[in-house]
C-alpha cells in the first residue's frame, strides 16, 4: 500500500468516525462511541503485549470506581475488573494453545496453596446459599489472581518490572491521596469526614487505610534502595510523606496498628531474634491474657473514649468496647460470623454471602446505632472469620496457610538473596504483614483495591524466590524469555 493510500485511509476512517459520533451525539444523545479508539488500542495490546495491560490496570486500580447492585448481589469496579477479565481470558487461551507457562511458577508451593483456595471456593460455590453471588466471587477471585499472581510472576523475572509495578500502584494511590486531602481540607480535616472523603475511589477509610499501610514499607524501601538515583529517592521521600499524612488523616485505627505490627516484625528480623524466642513471647502474652482476662476486660469496659479527631484520644478509643460504636459493631459482626459458622461448619454459607445472610444472626443486646437488619452495610470485618463463615473450617485453614506462607517465603528470600533482593523482599513482605494484621479487623480481598497489591506482592515474593535468589544481576536469557507472555 502506497503512502498516499495509507494517508487516504486514515483521513477517511477519521472522517467516518467523527460523522458517526456527531450523529450519535446530536440525534441519539449517545456519547460512548468516543471511546472506540481507546478500546481498539487496548485490544491491540491484548493481542500483542498484554503485560502492558497489567501495568495499566495496576495504575488505574486506586482510581477505579465501584458500581454495585445490592439486591442482585453483583458489583463491578470500572474500568479495572473488565480489563482483568480480559487478561484472564487471554492467559487461559495462551496456556491452552501455546502451553508456555513456566513450571517453576506453576509448581511453586504458594501456587499449590492458591490452587487449593480456588478449588475450595468452587466447592463451596456449589453448596452456597446464594450460588450467583458465590459464582461472581469465584470469577472475580480468578481475575484478581491470574493477572496479578500468575501473569505478574512471569513479568517479575526482570527485576525492573517489580519496581515498575510498585511505582505504578503507588502513583495511582498518590493521585487519590492528593484528591482526598484536598477535599478533606475543606472540612477542616475532621474525623467524621475522614471516613468518606476518599469516595468514590475507596468505599471507606478502612480500605483506603489498608492500601496506604501496605505502601509505607514500599516507599521507605525505595528511599534506601541500593544504587538508587537521587531523583528517585527524592520522589520516594515525597511519596512517603504524602502516604504517612494520608494514613494519619484516614483515622483508620486498624491501619495504624498494622503498620506497627510490620515495624515490629522488621525489628525482629534486623535484630536477628530467634524464632523460638518470638513463639515463647507469644505464648507468654496469650497465657497472661487468659490468666487475667476478667481483669483485662473490666479495664477495657471502663474506657469510654470514643473516636475523635484528637490523635491521642483516637488511639485510646481502640480499646473502648463499652461505648465506641465502631468497635462494638465489629464485635457484633464477629459474633454473627461465629453463629453462621456454628450452623454450617463444613461448607459455610458460600463465598461472598456473609453480608446478605448475617442480619438474622445478630442479637439485640449486641446491636449498635450503626447496625442494620437489612445486612447491607459491609462484611464480617475479619478476613479470617469471613472465610470461616462463608467457606467453613477449610476456608479458615486455607487463608491462614496463604498468609503464613507469604511471610515465611518472604523472610526466606530475604535471608538468601543479595542486597537488592533483600530490599525488595522486605518491602513487599512488610507490606503483606500490614495486610495480614489488618485482616484481623477487616476483609478486603473481594475488592480490586487490595487484591491487586496483595496478589502482586505474592508474585514478587515467588519471582524473587524462583528467579533472583543468589543472582547479582539479571539473567539475559531469562529476560529474553519474557516474550512468552506478551
Amino acid at each position: 500500500m502506497s503512502e498516499k493510500l495509507k494517508i487516504g485511509w486514515i483521513y477517511g476512517l477519521t472522517s467516518l468516525f467523527l460523522i458517526a459520533n456527531l450523529y450519535l451525539v446530536v440525534q441519539k444523545d449517545f456519547y460512548w462511541f468516543f471511546l472506540l479508539p481507546l478500546v481498539l488500542i487496548v485490544l491491540y495490546y491484548y493481542l500483542t503485549s498484554y503485560d502492558k495491560i497489567v501495568y495499566l490496570i495496576t495504575f488505574l486500580t486506586p482510581l477505579a470506581v465501584n458500581f454495585s447492585d445490592f439486591e442482585m448481589g453483583l458489583g463491578v469496579s470500572l474500568p479495572t475488573e473488565p480489563l482483568m477479565f480480559g487478561v484472564l481470558l487471554v492467559f487461559i487461551a495462551n496456556v491452552i494453545f501455546q502451553n508456555k507457562y513456566d513450571k517453576k511458577i506453576s509448581t511453586h508451593p504458594i501456587s499449590y496453596l492458591i490452587y487449593l483456595s480456588l478449588f475450595w471456593i468452587f466447592v463451596t460455590t456449589l453448596t452456597s446459599e446464594m450460588p450467583i453471588v458465590s459464582l461472581k466471587f469465584l470469577i472475580s477471585r480468578l481475575w484478581f489472581v491470574v493477572p496479578f499472581f500468575f501473569v505478574a510472576s512471569m513479568l517479575f523475572r526482570k527485576m525492573g518490572n517489580i519496581k515498575k509495578f510498585l511505582w505504578l500502584y503507588a502513583g495511582g494511590l498518590i493521585v487519590v491521596i492528593i484528591y482526598t486531602i484536598s477535599i478533606h481540607s475543606t472540612y477542616g480535616f475532621d474525623e467524621e469526614t475522614g471516613h468518606w472523603v476518599m469516595s468514590p475511589f475507596y468505599n471507606d477509610h478502612t480500605a483506603y487505610g489498608a492500601a496506604l499501610a501496605m505502601f509505607i514499607p514500599v516507599s521507605i524501601g525505595f528511599i534506601f534502595f541500593p544504587e538508587q538515583k537521587k531523583s528517585i529517592k527524592f520522589v520516594a521521600i515525597m511519596a512517603l510523606l504524602l502516604i504517612v499524612a494520608a494514613l494519619i488523616l484516614s483515622y483508620s485505627r486498624a491501619a495504624w496498628l498494622s503498620v506497627i505490627a510490620a515495624a515490629g516484625v522488621f525489628l525482629l528480623v534486623i535484630l536477628r531474634i530467634k524464632f523460638y524466642w518470638v513463639v515463647t513471647a507469644l505464648i507468654v502474652v496469650f497465657g497472661m491474657f487468659f490468666a487475667f482476662q476478667n481483669q483485662i476486660i473490666d479495664s477495657l469496659e471502663k474506657n469510654k473514649q470514643d473516636s475523635s479527631a484528637n490523635f491521642a484520644e483516637h488511639i485510646k478509643s481502640m480499646t473502648n468496647i463499652s461505648s465506641d460504636a465502631s468497635n462494638l459493631e465489629r464485635i457484633n459482626r464477629w459474633q454473627a460470623a461465629i453463629r453462621l459458622f456454628d450452623e454450617r461448619p463444613v461448607f459455610g454459607w458460600g463465598p461472598g454471602t456473609y453480608q446478605f445472610v448475617y442480619a438474622p444472626y445478630q442479637r439485640s443486646k449486641e446491636k449498635t446505632i450503626i447496625s442494620t437488619n437489612l445486612g447491607d452495610k459491609g462484611n464480617a470485618h475479619s478476613e479470617y472469620l469471613g472465610a470461616m463463615s462463608e467457606q467453613g473450617i477449610m476456608g479458615l485453614i486455607i487463608i491462614l496457610l496463604i498468609f503464613s506462607s507469604a511471610i515465611y517465603y518472604g523472610l526466606t528470600v530475604y535471608k538468601k538473596g543479595n542486597l537488592k533482593v533483600k530490599f525488595l523482599s522486605m518491602m513487599v513482605t512488610s507490606g503483606m504483614i500490614t495486610y495480614v494484621a489488618h485482616a484481623i479487623l477487616n476483609n478486603f480481598l473481594n475488592s480490586d483495591k487490595l487484591s491487586v497489591p496483595f496478589w502482586g506482592f505474592f508474585a514478587v515474593i515467588v519471582a524473587l524466590d524462583v528467579y533472583h535468589i543468589d543472582k547479582s544481576q539479571e539473567n539475559p536469557v531469562i529476560e529474553n524469555s519474557e516474550k512468552t507472555i506478551s
